[in-house]
């Protein structure tokens, strides 16, 4: 924002927003910056304010002090502008548990006074071909598993157009292929201009699925930006399994690296070294360690990981499967 004015090309912005329940600050003065068009992955462990921020986001509880905008309009002020062009799914869905899920989207739909009656039999059943529920479109949700739940809550996000959708937690509960479904999903409403924000405790859904993100710990924002820019924080290096560490090493110094003896790896060491400032390609690397007599059983280049990035972060580990 510049003064009171919201930034136009972010679909959400928020300034020094706050959230206390009596002593506890749940939230402390986190500046959210979300590019719009972007999947942005809204990351930290359990309990470190991701949902809470985002209930505030939608208006759905007040900040204690702050400014929020999304979608260029203030919040709360432009409430019933702003959360008709908004798609949310928070803390997991709840439905009729003795109406199929067709029918219960149908009713969610009724209660939108901005959808129309005419669409709404195609509009449900568009939503449910995009979760890939179409087979229990007429299955009583009680006989829903999690992650069909899951889904429904998404198809019900998806009924009207949305320049923006908010998803907490939207892989939870998923096999790994209603997992890949919903990444597939994401993307494709990103490819259509759609801004979706993407809140996950679980670091490879975000690497996989989002272009932007931000870090969340015990209620403070410490990091956010493009994926790419998070990770060059971090540095590139060699890894080389080898049962001649010490010819490796002497290898690689005499190329100008710094070498050190890692643990063993299926009873080889492994040696590692960074490649910062080294004009070395890896073809020239292998050829030296060859020509010095090492026999190598495992190269790899590794590239900086947001996994570091964060743990350095927050000091914490991240959940990196699901």
């Amino acid at each position: 924002m510049t003064g009171d004015t919201p930034a136009l090309d972010l679909a959400i912005e928020s300034r020094g927003l706050t959230k206390r329940f009596g002593p506890q600050t749940a939230v402390n003065g986190i500046d959210l910056a979300v590019p719009r068009g972007s999947v942005f992955g809204f990351l930290g462990p359990n309990g470190s304010g991701k949902t809470t921020s985002i209930r505030m986001l939608l208006a759905l509880t007040q900040p204690t002090s702050g400014t929020i905008a999304v979608l260029g309009q203030s919040m709360p002020a432009r409430l019933h502008e702003v959360l008709p062009q908004v798609g949310a799914l928070v803390e997991g869905p709840a439905f009729y548990p003795f109406l199929s899920g067709a029918a219960n989207l149908r009713r969610l739909d009724t209660a939108d006074r901005h959808a129309p009656i005419g669409t709404r039999r195609a509009r449900v059943q568009r939503a449910l071909e995009r979760v890939g529920l179409s087979h229990a479109a007429d299955k009583k949700v009680h006989a829903y598993s999690l992650g069909m739940k899951q889904r429904l809550g998404i198809a019900n996000a998806l009924l009207l157009p949305r320049q923006l959708l908010v998803l907490d937690e939207p892989t939870n509960g998923l096999d790994p292929q209603g997992t890949r479904e919903v990444r597939s999903l994401v993307r494709s409403l990103a490819a259509e201009g759609t801004t979706v924000f993407v809140s996950s405790h679980l670091l490879a859904e975000v690497e996989q699925m989002c272009t932007h993100a931000a870090v969340m710990s015990a209620g403070r924002l410490v990091a956010q930006g493009t994926l790419a820019a998070l990770r060059q924080v971090g540095e590139t290096r060699v890894r080389i399994r080898t049962p001649d560490a010490p010819g490796a090493i002497r290898v690689l110094s005499h190329l100008g690296l710094e070498p050190a003896r890692s643990v063993l790896d299926d009873a080889d060491p492994v040696v590692v070294a960074p490649l910062v400032g080294s004009h070395w390609q890896p073809e020239a690397i292998v050829t030296a360690l060859v020509a010095g007599g090492v026999r190598i059983r495992g190269f790899a280049i590794e590239e900086p990981s947001l996994e570091e990035r964060f743990v350095a972060l927050t000091g914490e580990g991240f959940d990196v499967v699901q």
